[in-house]
């Protein structure tokens, strides 16, 4: 089944104002600008115009069907029986995360988590591994000095 680019466009507004209201709704923590109300609202802000763009077409135009054209001798990659067991590795994931990130901590439970899903992404190990080792570092980085968001600690603590 097939929706519509208006119906999904119109469900990501609705789904980012509500995201957008619930973090309205939040407290505020006196004495800082920056409390746990910013981040939903800026994401569900985001969602809502993403949403508005995809209901109006904006950047359709710029979307046409490639068409494959198959070299001769050329051969497509073989893929395995479990290729499609690929779409199971979020949920997965999300569930190794809550289940290691307070022994481990963030810094290596996520730096495994970049790692594996770049590298099942089809990124190659020179961009996966410098990817797993900077991007926890910039996201713990953000959480902590930004929005004061205590991450676990675990095995590897952050100088800041």
């Amino acid at each position: 089944m097939r929706l519509p680019d208006r119906v999904t466009g119109l469900f990501l507004v609705g789904l980012g104002a509500a995201a957008a209201y619930g973090g309205w709704l939040l407290p505020p923590v006196p004495g800082q600008p920056v409390g746990p109300n910013v981040f939903p609202l800026l994401i569900g802000c985001g969602l809502a115009l993403c949403g508005l763009a995809i209901a109006f077409g904006i950047g359709h135009s710029f979307e046409e069907e490639e068409e494959i054209v198959p070299v001769e001798g050329e051969k497509p990659p073989p893929r395995s029986k479990l290729y499609g067991l690929r779409a199971l590795l979020p949920p997965a994931l999300l569930l190794f995360y809550v289940a290691v990130a307070e022994r481990v901590g963030f810094i290596l439970t996520a730096a495994i988590i970049v790692f594996v899903t770049s590298t099942a992404l089809g990124a190659r190990w020179r961009l996966a591994l410098p990817l797993a080792v900077l991007a926890p570092i910039v996201v713990h980085l953000i959480f902590s000095k930004l929005l004061r968001v205590p991450l676990p600690i675990g095995l590897l603590p952050m100088p800041w």
